[in-house]
């Protein structure tokens, strides 16, 4: 028996598939427009407040669905969220369900879609084993910061990468924080927005750059600056004997 075969393998990919045939099976993809959304912002609303935490439940979990099975939607669900929910509420529930989503996500591509995910994204594995080999966690920051890559993308080729599971999590949570509350906040003047494209302008697009990419210039700023210090014949000379 292959040492990574496990019991309750069939049975979870047999779920992740029921679970996303019955997304287009049901043809709900039309309810995760904007338009649908600026259509039923009211009842929803209505909703809301007559069923306060039942929606939430109901919303993060919905949210954490459709990150995990990387269905379309997300960036509708995040502007629904400040939409119903206000932006401080809105911002906690979306970071929290699409970051947990997000880890899913790439527990399904480690445990159950390695083959398959290596097969499809292959070009792009190499482009982030690299990235990850030479930066660590503050490449990952970057690539939630810059959308170089779908998130989904990420969240699969992820989990084809050495990173532990926990620090997977808490650096996209950090790295999607900024784009979340620019979303959530978006989501509370609705019928402004007529496009998903214009809500990120490209000069908020070069603030997320500097920002991702300003750890990365902090490291290796302290490494050469550590290889500066030390003298030219250091790393060769022999240890000073003891005793």
């Amino acid at each position: 028996m292959s040492r990574h075969f496990h019991p309750q393998k069939p049975a979870i990919v047999l779920g992740i598939g029921i679970l996303a045939g019955l997304f287009f099976l049901l043809d709900l993809n039309p309810y995760l427009t904007l338009s649908y959304l600026k259509e039923s912002k009211d009842s929803l609303a209505q909703l809301y407040a007559g069923h306060r935490f039942t929606v939430i439940g109901a919303y993060f979990l919905t949210y954490t669905l459709l990150t995990a099975l990387c269905l379309p939607g997300a960036s509708v669900m995040t502007l629904a969220g400040g939409a119903l929910l206000g932006l401080s509420v809105g911002t906690v529930v979306v970071s929290f369900a699409s970051t947990i989503g997000a880890t899913l996500a790439c527990l399904f591509s480690r445990l159950l879609l390695r083959d398959w995910v290596h097969k499809r994204f292959e070009d792009k594995l190499a482009a982030v084993n690299q990235g990850i080999q030479k930066e660590g966690a503050f490449y990952l920051f970057t690539l939630r910061l810059i959308p170089i890559f779908p998130f989904f993308v990420i969240n699969l080729v992820m989990g084809l990468t050495r990173m532990p599971l926990f620090r997977y999590y808490w650096v996209s949570q950090l790295g999607m924080l900024p784009g979340t509350v620019v979303y959530v906040n978006a989501g509370r003047e609705l019928g402004r927005i007529d496009s998903l494209s214009g809500i990120v302008s490209p000069s908020l697009l070069v603030s997320f750059a500097v920002l991702g990419l300003f750890p990365i210039a902090v490291k290796r700023a302290l490494a050469r600056y550590g290889s500066k210090k030390k003298t030219p014949g250091e790393e060769s000379r022999p240890p000073t004997p003891v005793g």
